[in-house]
């Protein structure tokens, strides 16, 4: 992630100095994040302000830099009494509460790599209980040498474009009045585009064309990498599949429905749309 050309989030596996108290610790319980709370600013506690709350560093795992904090992650088993100063705030809150779109996509990444770390505990091989490599991020069978690196699960999502509208979609685990665009997993053997093409067909039945790529963003719930598209209509009435996709239609600018954040890339999309539209 870049913010005026400069990265602050900086991955990593190894972390270039020994572990302290002054490290960001980013400690998820079910979907929520602690986080610290000083007036009305919310931000990532250090390691020394969670004395019996993580017992035990060293099952803590480093993931990168932020803004010049080394973080580590750890998921909590069980709730537990808070002080005044932190609160347990909802992935999807994080921005809100924080001013900072930075910090979901650094609970996202401590999200997706604890949940990796959860799934792997064991061999897919052999059965054997699998350790950490030590010179990378993967989990290795000391039985039978299987590797196994953190899944990234690629998945497109498509704005389509008809004259001077926007399809977008209702579907049916997203709350009530909230639309957004056509997105699906890429399947074994298929291209991005392909990807594209297929799922807009599966579930609003319409074909598309000029697919050009607009930008990617990972989405750690569990495991995404989403790559955004623009395309344009091609054929075809919208007929949703009513299994993912239960309403679906074109959309003016200016007569928009309630549309995700701009935490998402779909929400920057729409957003995108809107202001071109607003400058023809």
């Amino acid at each position: 992630m870049c913010v005026s050309g400069e990265q602050i989030y900086i991955p990593a596996y190894l972390p270039a100095k020994a572990f302290d108290g002054s490290s960001w610790a980013l400690v998820l319980y079910n979907k929520k994040l602690l986080m610290r709370k000083s007036d009305s600013k919310f931000n990532i506690p250090e390691v020394k302000e969670l004395d019996g709350i993580i017992t035990d560093d060293k099952s803590m795992e480093y993931i990168g830099i932020y803004d010049g904090h080394d973080c580590y992650c750890k998921r909590l088993k069980e709730e537990h009494e808070l002080p005044e100063n932190l609160e347990l705030v909802e992935l999807m809150q994080i921005t809100n509460r924080s001013g900072d779109a930075g910090l979901f996509l650094l609970a996202g990444t401590a999200n997706h790599i604890l949940h990796w770390n959860s799934m792997n505990q064991y061999c897919g091989y052999c059965g054997n209980k699998t350790l950490d490599k030590k010179d990378e991020r993967a989990k290795i069978c000391p039985n039978c040498n299987n590797i196994v690196y953190p899944r990234i699960s690629p998945a497109t999502i498509t704005a389509v474009f008809h004259e001077d509208k926007i399809l977008l979609a209702h579907n049916h685990n997203f709350r009530e009045g909230l639309y957004s665009l056509i997105a699906g997993y890429v399947e074994p053997g298929e291209s991005l585009e392909q990807c594209v093409e297929r799922e807009i067909q599966e579930e609003v039945g319409i074909k598309v064309k000029n697919i050009r790529y607009f930008n990617s963003q990972p989405w750690s719930f569990p495991d995404s990498l989403m790559m955004a598209f623009t395309a344009e209509y091609e054929s075809g009435d919208i007929m949703v599949d009513n299994c993912e996709i239960i309403d679906a239609a074109w959309y003016s600018a200016d007569n928009l429905p309630e549309i995700p954040s701009t935490d998402s890339i779909a929400g920057k999309i729409i957003r995108w749309y809107r202001d071109q539209s607003a400058c023809l």
